[in-house]
Protein backbone atom coordinates (compact mmCIF):
# COMPACT_ATOMS: atom_id res chain seq x y z
CA UNK A 1 0.00 0.00 0.00
CA UNK A 2 1.42 3.37 -0.98
CA UNK A 3 1.23 6.26 1.43
CA UNK A 4 -0.02 9.44 -0.32
CA UNK A 5 2.85 11.85 -0.80
CA UNK A 6 0.94 14.69 0.85
CA UNK A 7 0.40 12.58 3.95
CA UNK A 8 4.12 11.74 3.96
CA UNK A 9 5.05 15.39 3.82
CA UNK A 10 2.90 16.04 6.87
CA UNK A 11 4.77 13.28 8.67
CA UNK A 12 8.18 14.55 7.68
CA UNK A 13 7.31 18.03 8.88
CA UNK A 14 7.29 16.76 12.47
CA UNK A 15 4.77 16.11 15.23
CA UNK A 16 3.20 19.56 15.09
CA UNK A 17 2.09 18.99 11.51
CA UNK A 18 1.01 15.36 11.81
CA UNK A 19 -2.47 14.52 10.53
CA UNK A 20 -5.12 13.43 13.01
CA UNK A 21 -4.97 9.74 12.11
CA UNK A 22 -1.39 9.45 13.38
CA UNK A 23 -1.93 11.18 16.75
CA UNK A 24 -3.01 7.98 18.57
CA UNK A 25 0.26 6.33 17.56
CA UNK A 26 2.24 9.27 18.95
CA UNK A 27 0.27 9.15 22.19
CA UNK A 28 0.79 5.42 22.49
CA UNK A 29 4.52 5.73 21.86
CA UNK A 30 4.78 8.53 24.42
CA UNK A 31 2.95 6.43 26.98
CA UNK A 32 5.24 3.48 26.30
CA UNK A 33 8.38 5.50 26.86
CA UNK A 34 7.24 7.97 29.54
CA UNK A 35 9.83 7.95 32.37
CA UNK A 36 8.62 7.43 35.94
CA UNK A 37 10.96 10.12 37.22
CA UNK A 38 13.35 12.74 35.96
CA UNK A 39 17.00 13.40 36.71
CA UNK A 40 17.96 17.02 36.17
CA UNK A 41 21.37 17.40 34.58
CA UNK A 42 23.04 20.82 34.25
CA UNK A 43 24.12 22.07 30.85
CA UNK A 44 27.76 21.33 30.22
CA UNK A 45 30.45 21.31 27.56
CA UNK A 46 31.72 17.92 26.38
CA UNK A 47 35.44 17.82 25.56
CA UNK A 48 36.68 15.82 22.60
CA UNK A 49 38.52 12.77 24.01
CA UNK A 50 42.24 12.59 23.33
CA UNK A 51 42.11 8.79 23.60
CA UNK A 52 41.03 8.39 19.97
CA UNK A 53 42.78 9.03 16.67
CA UNK A 54 43.13 12.55 15.25
CA UNK A 55 40.69 11.61 12.47
CA UNK A 56 38.12 10.48 15.02
CA UNK A 57 38.69 13.61 17.11
CA UNK A 58 37.82 15.69 14.05
CA UNK A 59 34.56 13.75 13.60
CA UNK A 60 33.63 14.07 17.27
CA UNK A 61 34.30 17.83 17.22
CA UNK A 62 31.82 18.50 14.42
CA UNK A 63 28.59 20.38 15.18
CA UNK A 64 25.32 18.46 15.26
CA UNK A 65 24.15 17.42 11.81
CA UNK A 66 21.22 19.71 10.87
CA UNK A 67 19.37 16.83 9.18
CA UNK A 68 17.34 16.21 12.37
CA UNK A 69 15.56 19.53 11.81
CA UNK A 70 14.60 18.90 8.19
CA UNK A 71 10.99 19.79 7.48
CA UNK A 72 10.13 19.51 3.77
CA UNK A 73 6.84 21.19 2.91
CA UNK A 74 6.39 20.01 -0.67
CA UNK A 75 7.11 16.91 -2.71
CA UNK A 76 9.74 18.86 -4.63
CA UNK A 77 11.53 19.82 -1.41
CA UNK A 78 11.57 16.22 -0.20
CA UNK A 79 12.85 14.93 -3.52
CA UNK A 80 15.61 17.52 -3.49
CA UNK A 81 16.70 16.53 0.04
CA UNK A 82 16.94 12.85 -0.87
CA UNK A 83 18.64 13.46 -4.20
CA UNK A 84 21.10 15.99 -2.78
CA UNK A 85 22.12 13.58 -0.02
CA UNK A 86 22.50 10.71 -2.49
CA UNK A 87 24.46 12.87 -4.93
CA UNK A 88 26.91 13.90 -2.21
CA UNK A 89 27.58 10.27 -1.31
CA UNK A 90 27.87 9.06 -4.91
CA UNK A 91 30.40 11.81 -5.70
CA UNK A 92 32.87 10.26 -3.28
CA UNK A 93 32.40 6.64 -4.34
CA UNK A 94 34.77 6.46 -7.36
CA UNK A 95 37.73 7.51 -5.20
CA UNK A 96 36.64 5.16 -2.42
CA UNK A 97 36.37 2.23 -4.84
CA UNK A 98 39.80 3.04 -6.28
CA UNK A 99 41.40 3.43 -2.85
CA UNK A 100 40.06 0.10 -1.63
CA UNK A 101 40.39 -1.79 -4.92
CA UNK A 102 36.71 -2.61 -5.30
CA UNK A 103 34.40 -2.89 -8.30
CA UNK A 104 30.62 -2.40 -8.17
CA UNK A 105 28.17 -3.78 -10.72
CA UNK A 106 24.40 -3.28 -10.73
CA UNK A 107 22.26 -6.39 -10.98
CA UNK A 108 18.78 -7.72 -10.30
CA UNK A 109 18.19 -10.64 -7.94
CA UNK A 110 14.73 -12.18 -7.57
CA UNK A 111 13.30 -9.04 -9.16
CA UNK A 112 15.07 -6.79 -6.62
CA UNK A 113 17.68 -4.21 -7.58
CA UNK A 114 21.08 -4.88 -6.06
CA UNK A 115 24.81 -4.31 -6.53
CA UNK A 116 27.60 -6.88 -6.61
CA UNK A 117 30.61 -5.45 -4.79
CA UNK A 118 33.83 -7.35 -5.48
CA UNK A 119 37.32 -6.75 -4.04
CA UNK A 120 40.33 -7.22 -6.30
CA UNK A 121 41.59 -9.94 -4.01
CA UNK A 122 39.21 -12.50 -2.53
CA UNK A 123 40.93 -14.69 0.01
CA UNK A 124 40.89 -18.39 -0.78
CA UNK A 125 38.97 -19.03 2.44
CA UNK A 126 36.25 -16.64 1.23
CA UNK A 127 35.74 -18.12 -2.23
CA UNK A 128 32.53 -19.88 -1.26
CA UNK A 129 31.38 -17.19 1.15
CA UNK A 130 29.33 -14.08 0.49
CA UNK A 131 28.07 -11.17 2.58
CA UNK A 132 24.58 -9.74 2.15
CA UNK A 133 24.44 -6.00 2.83
CA UNK A 134 21.38 -3.99 3.88
CA UNK A 135 22.16 -0.27 3.86
CA UNK A 136 21.16 2.30 6.46
CA UNK A 137 19.62 5.74 6.03
CA UNK A 138 16.74 6.33 8.44
CA UNK A 139 14.61 3.97 6.33
CA UNK A 140 14.32 6.60 3.57
CA UNK A 141 17.83 7.69 2.50
CA UNK A 142 20.58 6.13 0.32
CA UNK A 143 18.71 4.86 -2.74
CA UNK A 144 20.56 3.27 -5.61
CA UNK A 145 24.34 3.49 -5.78
CA UNK A 146 24.48 5.80 -2.74
CA UNK A 147 23.57 2.81 -0.58
CA UNK A 148 26.75 0.90 -1.51
CA UNK A 149 29.30 2.88 0.54
CA UNK A 150 29.24 0.55 3.52
CA UNK A 151 29.43 -2.47 1.21
CA UNK A 152 32.49 -1.00 -0.51
CA UNK A 153 34.21 -0.52 2.83
CA UNK A 154 33.42 -4.07 3.92
CA UNK A 155 34.57 -5.63 0.65
CA UNK A 156 37.73 -3.55 0.51
CA UNK A 157 38.82 -4.06 4.11
CA UNK A 158 37.80 -7.70 4.52
CA UNK A 159 38.23 -9.37 1.13
CA UNK A 160 34.65 -10.64 0.98
CA UNK A 161 32.33 -10.47 -2.01
CA UNK A 162 29.30 -8.40 -1.00
CA UNK A 163 25.78 -8.22 -2.41
CA UNK A 164 24.20 -4.87 -1.52
CA UNK A 165 20.41 -4.78 -1.69
CA UNK A 166 18.81 -1.63 -3.13
CA UNK A 167 15.55 -2.26 -1.29
CA UNK A 168 12.42 -0.18 -1.86
CA UNK A 169 11.73 2.65 0.59
CA UNK A 170 9.04 5.15 1.61
CA UNK A 171 7.24 7.31 0.76
CA UNK A 172 6.21 5.21 -2.23
CA UNK A 173 7.03 1.87 -0.62
CA UNK A 174 6.48 1.67 3.16
CA UNK A 175 6.58 -1.52 5.24
CA UNK A 176 6.84 -4.36 4.31
CA UNK A 177 8.51 -3.50 0.96
CA UNK A 178 12.09 -3.28 2.30
CA UNK A 179 11.66 -6.51 4.27
CA UNK A 180 10.09 -8.28 1.30
CA UNK A 181 13.07 -7.30 -0.84
CA UNK A 182 15.74 -8.36 1.65
CA UNK A 183 14.08 -11.74 2.23
CA UNK A 184 13.60 -12.29 -1.51
CA UNK A 185 17.31 -11.74 -2.17
CA UNK A 186 18.30 -13.94 0.77
CA UNK A 187 15.99 -16.72 -0.43
CA UNK A 188 17.48 -16.51 -3.94
CA UNK A 189 21.02 -16.50 -2.54
CA UNK A 190 20.28 -19.74 -0.69
CA UNK A 191 19.83 -21.46 -4.06
CA UNK A 192 23.52 -21.04 -4.88
CA UNK A 193 25.21 -20.62 -1.49
CA UNK A 194 25.06 -22.75 1.62
CA UNK A 195 23.42 -20.81 4.47
CA UNK A 196 26.43 -21.28 6.74
CA UNK A 197 28.54 -19.47 4.14
CA UNK A 198 26.34 -16.36 4.14
CA UNK A 199 26.88 -13.40 6.46
CA UNK A 200 24.41 -10.53 6.71
CA UNK A 201 25.34 -7.03 7.84
CA UNK A 202 24.03 -3.49 7.85
CA UNK A 203 24.12 -0.33 9.91
CA UNK A 204 21.43 1.73 11.61
CA UNK A 205 18.15 0.99 9.80
CA UNK A 206 20.11 -1.65 7.88
CA UNK A 207 21.14 -3.24 11.17
CA UNK A 208 17.51 -3.46 12.22
CA UNK A 209 16.56 -4.81 8.79
CA UNK A 210 19.24 -7.48 9.22
CA UNK A 211 17.45 -8.71 12.34
CA UNK A 212 13.92 -8.47 10.94
CA UNK A 213 15.10 -10.38 7.88
CA UNK A 214 16.05 -13.25 10.18
CA UNK A 215 12.70 -13.05 11.96
CA UNK A 216 10.91 -13.34 8.62
CA UNK A 217 13.26 -16.13 7.55
CA UNK A 218 12.27 -18.07 10.67
CA UNK A 219 8.59 -17.48 9.93
CA UNK A 220 9.11 -18.86 6.41
CA UNK A 221 11.23 -21.82 7.60
CA UNK A 222 14.33 -20.61 5.80
CA UNK A 223 17.70 -21.64 7.26
CA UNK A 224 19.68 -19.12 9.27
CA UNK A 225 22.86 -17.59 7.81
CA UNK A 226 26.25 -18.31 9.33
CA UNK A 227 26.61 -15.01 11.18
CA UNK A 228 25.37 -11.41 11.27
CA UNK A 229 26.89 -8.01 12.02
CA UNK A 230 24.26 -5.37 12.90
CA UNK A 231 25.93 -1.99 13.41
CA UNK A 232 24.19 0.41 15.84
CA UNK A 233 20.82 -1.10 14.88
CA UNK A 234 17.62 0.89 15.39
CA UNK A 235 15.80 -2.11 16.82
CA UNK A 236 13.09 -0.24 18.75
CA UNK A 237 11.00 2.42 17.01
CA UNK A 238 8.92 3.19 20.13
CA UNK A 239 11.45 5.69 21.51
CA UNK A 240 12.46 3.37 24.33
CA UNK A 241 16.04 3.26 25.59
CA UNK A 242 18.18 5.32 27.95
CA UNK A 243 20.63 6.69 25.39
CA UNK A 244 17.80 8.15 23.30
CA UNK A 245 17.57 10.68 26.12
CA UNK A 246 21.11 10.82 27.55
CA UNK A 247 22.76 11.10 24.13
CA UNK A 248 20.21 13.37 22.48
CA UNK A 249 22.22 16.11 20.73
CA UNK A 250 25.38 14.58 22.17
CA UNK A 251 25.29 12.38 19.09
CA UNK A 252 26.36 14.86 16.41
CA UNK A 253 25.32 12.63 13.49
CA UNK A 254 21.61 12.04 14.12
CA UNK A 255 21.01 14.48 16.98
CA UNK A 256 17.67 13.27 18.31
CA UNK A 257 15.06 10.67 17.50
CA UNK A 258 12.38 13.35 17.67
CA UNK A 259 11.14 15.37 14.70
CA UNK A 260 12.29 14.09 11.34
CA UNK A 261 13.57 10.66 12.45
CA UNK A 262 10.44 10.02 14.49
CA UNK A 263 8.27 10.96 11.53
CA UNK A 264 10.09 8.55 9.21
CA UNK A 265 9.48 5.73 11.71
CA UNK A 266 5.72 6.27 11.46
CA UNK A 267 6.02 6.70 7.72
CA UNK A 268 7.82 3.36 7.38
CA UNK A 269 5.40 1.59 9.76
CA UNK A 270 2.44 2.64 7.60
CA UNK A 271 -0.06 2.46 10.46
CA UNK A 272 1.24 -0.70 12.15
CA UNK A 273 1.98 -0.89 15.88
CA UNK A 274 5.60 0.16 16.36
CA UNK A 275 6.06 -2.81 18.69
CA UNK A 276 5.48 -5.22 15.83
CA UNK A 277 8.67 -7.36 15.89
CA UNK A 278 9.03 -6.97 12.12
CA UNK A 279 9.37 -3.22 12.74
CA UNK A 280 11.13 -3.36 16.11
CA UNK A 281 13.00 -6.67 16.36
CA UNK A 282 13.80 -6.13 20.03
CA UNK A 283 10.28 -7.49 20.64
CA UNK A 284 10.80 -10.60 18.49
CA UNK A 285 11.78 -14.20 19.26
CA UNK A 286 15.50 -14.41 18.48
CA UNK A 287 16.04 -17.99 19.64
CA UNK A 288 18.01 -19.91 17.06
CA UNK A 289 19.66 -16.82 15.59
CA UNK A 290 23.25 -17.20 14.34
CA UNK A 291 26.27 -15.64 16.08
CA UNK A 292 26.16 -11.84 16.02
CA UNK A 293 28.63 -9.01 16.45
CA UNK A 294 27.03 -5.66 17.32
CA UNK A 295 28.70 -2.25 17.23
CA UNK A 296 28.00 1.15 18.79
CA UNK A 297 29.77 4.12 20.41
CA UNK A 298 29.64 5.88 23.76
CA UNK A 299 27.96 8.96 22.21
CA UNK A 300 25.71 6.99 19.86
CA UNK A 301 22.02 7.87 20.16
CA UNK A 302 21.28 4.18 19.57
CA UNK A 303 23.74 2.80 22.12
CA UNK A 304 20.84 1.54 24.24
CA UNK A 305 19.18 -0.10 21.25
CA UNK A 306 22.43 -1.94 20.56
CA UNK A 307 23.01 -2.91 24.20
CA UNK A 308 19.44 -4.14 24.66
CA UNK A 309 19.65 -6.22 21.49
CA UNK A 310 22.93 -7.73 22.64
CA UNK A 311 21.41 -8.70 26.00
CA UNK A 312 18.32 -10.13 24.30
CA UNK A 313 20.44 -12.32 22.05
CA UNK A 314 22.53 -13.49 24.99
CA UNK A 315 19.41 -14.29 27.02
CA UNK A 316 18.16 -16.41 24.10
CA UNK A 317 21.36 -18.44 24.10
CA UNK A 318 22.79 -16.78 20.99
CA UNK A 319 26.52 -16.13 20.78
CA UNK A 320 26.76 -12.35 20.65
CA UNK A 321 29.66 -9.89 20.86
CA UNK A 322 29.22 -6.20 21.68
CA UNK A 323 31.90 -3.67 20.75
CA UNK A 324 31.49 -0.05 21.88
CA UNK A 325 33.83 2.64 20.56
CA UNK A 326 35.16 5.51 22.64
CA UNK A 327 33.57 8.88 21.93
CA UNK A 328 31.83 7.80 18.75
CA UNK A 329 28.42 9.01 17.62
CA UNK A 330 26.18 7.11 15.21
CA UNK A 331 28.23 5.33 12.51
CA UNK A 332 31.47 7.20 13.26
CA UNK A 333 33.28 3.86 12.98
CA UNK A 334 32.98 4.01 9.19
CA UNK A 335 32.77 7.75 8.52
CA UNK A 336 36.46 8.31 7.67
CA UNK A 337 38.20 5.65 5.61
CA UNK A 338 41.61 6.87 6.83
CA UNK A 339 40.80 6.58 10.54
CA UNK A 340 42.50 3.62 12.23
CA UNK A 341 39.22 2.91 14.01
CA UNK A 342 37.61 2.23 10.62
CA UNK A 343 40.15 -0.44 9.75
CA UNK A 344 40.00 -1.86 13.26
CA UNK A 345 36.22 -2.14 13.09
CA UNK A 346 36.34 -4.02 9.79
CA UNK A 347 39.15 -6.25 11.06
CA UNK A 348 36.97 -7.20 14.03
CA UNK A 349 33.99 -8.03 11.83
CA UNK A 350 36.19 -9.93 9.36
CA UNK A 351 37.62 -12.07 12.15
CA UNK A 352 34.13 -12.74 13.46
CA UNK A 353 32.81 -13.77 10.05
CA UNK A 354 35.93 -15.84 9.38
CA UNK A 355 35.40 -17.70 12.65
CA UNK A 356 31.74 -18.47 12.00
CA UNK A 357 31.02 -18.60 8.27
CA UNK A 358 31.36 -22.07 6.84
CA UNK A 359 31.66 -23.52 10.33
CA UNK A 360 29.13 -26.27 9.60
CA UNK A 361 31.05 -27.23 6.45
CA UNK A 362 34.34 -27.47 8.37
CA UNK A 363 32.76 -29.82 10.86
Amino acid sequence: MKLPRRRFLHLAAGAAALPAYIVPYLQRAAAQSAPTGMLEVPARMLPVPDTVSPQMQALIARPVNPRHSLSPQTAAEWTRIVEDAARAVVAGLPKLRETLGVTVEPTTIAGVKAFIVTPKLILESNRERVLLHLHGGTRVFNPGESGTREAILMAGFTGYKVISVDYRMPPDFPFPAALDDSVAVYRELLKTTKPENIGIFGASAGGSLTLTTLLRAKMENLPMPGAIAPGTPTVDLTKTGDSLFTNAFVDNVVGTQDGFIRATAFLYANGRDLKDPLLSPIYGDVRGFPPAILTSGTRDLYLSNTVRMHRKLRAAGVEAVLQVWEGQSHLHYMADVTAPETKEYHDEVARFFDRHLGKAKAE
